[in-house]
């Protein structure tokens, strides 16, 4: 995306947003209010110059054809939800199970899909020989060194981009006390990042954060971190902005502000996770804020020249993991559990649509 679409989309943005769709009823679909656009949520992204992926829960991708179907043809681009992370790869020490993960990058090469590899290096989901091991930090660096090696080496050439650092940071701008930093210390993200390029050369290396979608101590000290890690050489190509939204609260509308800083330090960034959560019954105000609050991120990536993708966790409500982790939340998604387009769907592709229009 040049300067062109920069300097035209917020105008046709502005025209756009009353033509959103009307705010619907509880529990009604886009299909059956504002009838979505024929053309996909991959095809408007490649004329607007965004990827549009998904995060994939991968038995659902091989037990459910009405799954499968929306994923290989509304998506340009596919995360792994779990088989990639350390313990669905790694359950037991130097012991590998790429079953799962090889046969979610086999789908997307046979539908012309990238993969976004997610995540190399995290506090969540370690398997628990790791967590319960008793290993000096020599012993854990070497451990972490040969993680990233090993998996980044067995996707060498299938992977786009990877999320090699995921989390590191608390909301008031500090590094999270984990494993990897009370072992480790600080170095540890300059480290798996070299690791990473060194394993794969080519592929594009993300930091992945939530809550760092406006101008905040968050997004400032990541914004610090990626700076002097790269005036240092470390190979942080990418930053990773997850787009884990509710709306009991205000959307992000300082993004493109946000995403600029990144854009100026020469990085790529991408909307790696976006899902907006609902407290539960939904209402109009309610789907109306989520609409928006979709829409701001989209927006936010496509009038930035650098950010790539934009990527929804999971599409159907079906599969969310909000309700799970968010009591008395949910509805987060762009399609229904019956697979059905809701408003926050149309008003991605009408985005798309204008800001394809204006390239």
């Amino acid at each position: 995306m040049g300067l062109l679409l920069s300097a035209a989309v917020p105008m046709a943005f502005a025209h756009s947003a009353s033509g959103h769709p009307a705010p619907l009823a509880p529990g009604q679909n886009a299909h059956t209010s504002a009838r979505p656009l024929d053309q996909t949520l991959a095809t408007l992204g490649k004329r607007a110059g965004v990827r549009i992926g998904t995060a994939v829960n991968t038995d659902a991708l091989a037990d459910e054809p009405a799954y499968t179907r929306q994923v290989a043809t509304q998506f340009s681009s596919v995360t792994p939800e779990n088989v990639m992370k350390w313990d669905a790869v790694e359950p037991s020490r130097g012991s590998y199970n790429w079953k799962a993960a090889d046969q979610l990058v086999s789908f997307a090469r046979a539908h012309g899909q990238l993969v976004r590899g997610h995540t190399l290096v995290w506090h969540s989901q370690l398997p628990s020989w790791l967590t319960n091991g008793s290993f000096t930090p020599a012993q854990l660096r070497d451990i972490l060194r040969k993680h990233i090696t090993d998996e980044a080496g067995h996707f060498k050439g299938k992977i786009w981009q990877w999320d090699v650092v995921n989390e590191a940071f608390n909301d008031d701008g500090t590094l999270r006390d984990t494993i990897w930093l009370q072992q480790l210390g600080p170095g540890y993200i300059a480290d798996a990042f070299r690791w990473a390029h060194q394993a794969d050369p080519k592929a594009v290396l993300f930091i992945n954060d939530y809550n760092i979608e406006g101008v905040n101590a968050k997004s400032t000290a990541l914004y610090n971190l990626v700076k002097k890690l790269r005036g240092q050489g470390v190979p942080i190509h990418g930053v990773g902005v997850q787009g884990h939204l509710d709306v009991q609260y205000p959307a992000p509308h300082d993004i493109a502000q946000n995403l600029a800083r990144f854009d100026a330090l020469g990085v790529q960034t991408a909307i790696t996770e976006a899902d907006v959560r609902i407290p539960l019954p939904s209402d109009n105000t309610k789907v109306e804020a989520q609409n928006q609050a979709y829409s701001t991120l989209l927006q936010g990536c496509l009038l930035t020249a650098r950010c790539t993708d934009f990527t929804v966790w999971g599409f159907t409500d079906k599969y969310s993991w909000v309700p799970s982790v968010f009591t008395g939340e949910g509805d987060a998604n762009i399609m229904d559990a019956d697979y059905q387009p809701k408003s926050a769907f149309t008003v991605l592709q009408q985005d798309l649509l204008l800001a394809g229009r204006h390239r």
